[in-house]
């Protein structure tokens, strides 16, 4: 069977957006709450609390999200809820009010869609909410309820609030304030089907899946795919699975996944001894112990053979997200980590996607922390901002950075070298050591000799031609840089 991934997706650049954090609209709008009493925008963010950001607002940011070379963003969920996250969904057919409802998404989307930005919805499909409406039908009417054959009811009577009492029905990791669908039921598997095809024919450009690996009824997940493709053959469907995804990475169900295999290893390279152990420890990636380039390189090339190459080139690559610590917190604020890191996931195969904030060098641990508000100018750092502009620049420029093959050219010590190839040869060295590092390396598998500096900073030269060629390469301490042909 040949594997159909979107071709947009090799393209893309995504910028991950949690709307209540994002921006706040300036421009009057008429709005259900006027008065609203948000929280302080820059004070530490609570489990509870809404800071009232909303889609105008970030309609009004579409200038700065294109500046920075984004062309795909991916909200974080959005349908009407009764939390700051928006994963416990009350209605799937809503917009919450709070962030302007169904109008002002389908204004933002088209903005989006006249910018070429592509946009991705979070579909939580695997539970609902105590405020959905069939569970509440169940909440008041007990075992009368039609609806009590939706979700798993264990026994009588339920208990959604009162914590010393059983739930009797099952939740999310056990959690009341979410009961689980029962996807058994054809009318649950129907009902999530349509609410699938009706944000495509909406107009948005694939689905993020939460906590997919939860839904174990046979063939959901290809349906899904079958159904939502025949509206749209290039929508996305990317899944949140942090591990190993090939049984969902088949061709027949998710496009990619979120590339937590990615992350682990390259924050536990370029961070190495500087990552926050209490930041990352009993999290589902290991972004530690630190790792030397040759461990890396085993590593990367471990995951680069899970999938197929046409799987690779769609994948979902990233840093950090709402689920984990911000990388600048990681790295215990160590700017060249998250420079490295970011270099490391620009340059590899797959659709990097950068979570708000993480551009401008935003803070944040554990949650609810790492969901700040994207901060004021004035608190921005301007060295990583370019880095960002410069890498996504370079992205954009060279389609080897995108689709070209991925070759490890040297690995020791903490010195890592790569190669991207494909109508053009680029070379990407990675020093993550305190001291500047040289390679002499025997290259004779490219066909040019990449000698001019695109990025960072080196000393390169060449001896030799063919099969006798040696690269010789100084890069300065906790740096990296990009060579092309000059």
């Amino acid at each position: 069977m040949q594997i159909q991934t979107p071709d947009w997706v090799k393209h893309a650049i995504f910028y991950q957006i949690f709307p209540d954090r994002f921006a706040r609209s300036k421009q009057p709008r008429k709005r259900l709450l006027r008065e609203a009493r948000w929280e302080d925008w820059d004070a530490m963010p609570t489990l509870q609390g809404y800071k009232g950001g909303d889609l105008w607002g970030i309609m009004e940011q579409l200038d700065y999200i294109q500046d920075l070379g984004i062309n795909a963003i991916y909200f974080t969920p959005i349908f009407q809820s009764a939390s700051n996250h928006r994963y416990h969904t009350h209605d799937y057919y809503q917009v919450d009010p709070m962030l302007g409802g169904n109008e002002a998404f389908k204004e933002l989307l088209d903005a989006a869609h006249e910018r070429n930005i592509k946009v991705v919805l979070d579909g939580v499909f695997n539970h609902s909410s105590r405020g959905f409406f069939f569970f509440h039908d169940v909440l008041e009417n007990g075992p009368h309820s039609p609806w009590v054959n939706w979700f798993k009811i264990e026994s009588w009577p339920l208990s959604p609030y009162t914590g010393e009492l059983p739930a009797n029905y099952g939740g999310w990791v056990g959690n009341r304030a979410l009961p689980e669908f029962n996807h058994d039921n054809p009318e649950v598997r129907e009902y999530i089907m349509e609410i699938a095809e009706y944000w495509i024919k909406f107009g948005i450009d694939g689905w993020r899946l939460d906590v997919p690996f939860e839904i174990k009824t046979p063939g959901f997940w290809q349906e899904f795919r079958d159904r939502v493709k025949a509206v749209n053959p290039e929508a996305y469907i990317v899944g949140e699975v942090w591990g190993d995804s090939r049984q969902w990475l088949d061709g027949t169900q998710f496009d990619g996944v979120m590339n937590y295999l990615f992350t682990g290893p390259t924050i536990a390279f370029a961070a190495g001894d500087r990552v926050v152990l209490e930041q990352v420890q009993g999290r589902d990636y290991q972004p530690y112990p630190p790792l030397f380039a040759t461990e890396y390189a085993t590593k990367i090339q471990e995951v680069l053979q899970l999938y197929p190459w046409e799987i690779q080139l769609t994948q979902l690559n990233l840093l950090a997200s709402h689920d984990t610590a911000r990388l600048m917190t990681i790295a215990g604020g160590d700017k060249p980590s998250v420079e490295l890191s970011t270099l490391l996931l620009l340059t590899f195969p797959g659709a990097p996607s950068i979570y708000y904030g993480d551009e401008v060098g935003l803070p944040g641990g554990i949650d609810p922390d790492s969901r700040r508000s994207f901060p004021l100018e004035a608190k921005w750092e301007e060295e990583i901002l370019n880095t960002h502009r410069q890498l996504i620049a370079l992205r954009q420029t060279y389609p080897a950075l995108r689709t070209g093959d991925y070759q490890v050219l040297y690995a020791q010590g903490q010195l890592y070298i790569f190669a991207r190839i494909g109508t053009e040869e680029l070379i990407i060295a990675v020093n993550a050591g305190t001291s500047l590092a040289t390679a002499n390396a025997d290259i004779p598998s490219l066909r040019t000799q990449p000698n001019k500096v695109l990025y960072g900073d080196a000393e390169v030269k060449w001896n030799g031609e063919g099969e006798t060629q040696q690269l010789s390469l100084s890069v300065p301490a906790r740096s990296g840089c990009i060579l092309g042909v000059g």
